[in-house]
């Protein structure tokens, strides 16, 4: 699997992000049982819409976090960091089409950062989801 790096995409090993937190759970069931419980059940919806609304994508741990692939170039991954719930969007014109329903929200090239669980719009995510899904242009 290929994780595209442009700015956008989860930073590579040896690359020390502060408040990045990386897990050596070999599989997302796995990575689950190890976040915080407060967090879980937010990651856990995160997970069940990114396996139903990414069919054809494949669900592995990269980077330490669980990331969504196609044709073996992950799109899509999220994490529990120090600080923060991640949400990676690796599809520039997908994140860009849903800034407005990010406001307030600290939002990078293809990172939103979630300062809480209560924080995580699921509406706009499972939109997000969905629109990468139809997507197939260019990963960032």
């Amino acid at each position: 699997m290929v994780l595209r790096r442009r700015g956008c995409c989860p930073p590579a090993r040896g690359h020390p992000y502060d408040g990045i937190v990386r897990s050596d759970a070999i599989d997302v069931d796995s990575y689950l049982t190890q976040v915080p419980e407060g967090r879980r059940a937010a990651l856990t919806e995160i997970r069940d819409a990114c396996r139903r609304l990414l069919a054809g994508f494949t669900e592995a741990m990269s980077y330490g976090m669980p990331t969504y692939s196609r044709d073996g170039i992950a799109e899509i991954a999220w994490a529990s960091q120090k600080r923060y719930i991640s949400l990676y969007v690796m599809r520039a014109d997908v994140l860009d089409a849903h800034r407005g329903q990010l406001a307030g929200l600290d939002v990078g090239k293809g990172c939103i950062r979630y300062r809480s669980p209560a924080a995580v719009d699921f509406t706009a995510v499972r939109s997000m989801l969905t629109a990468v899904a139809a997507s197939r242009g260019p990963v960032c």
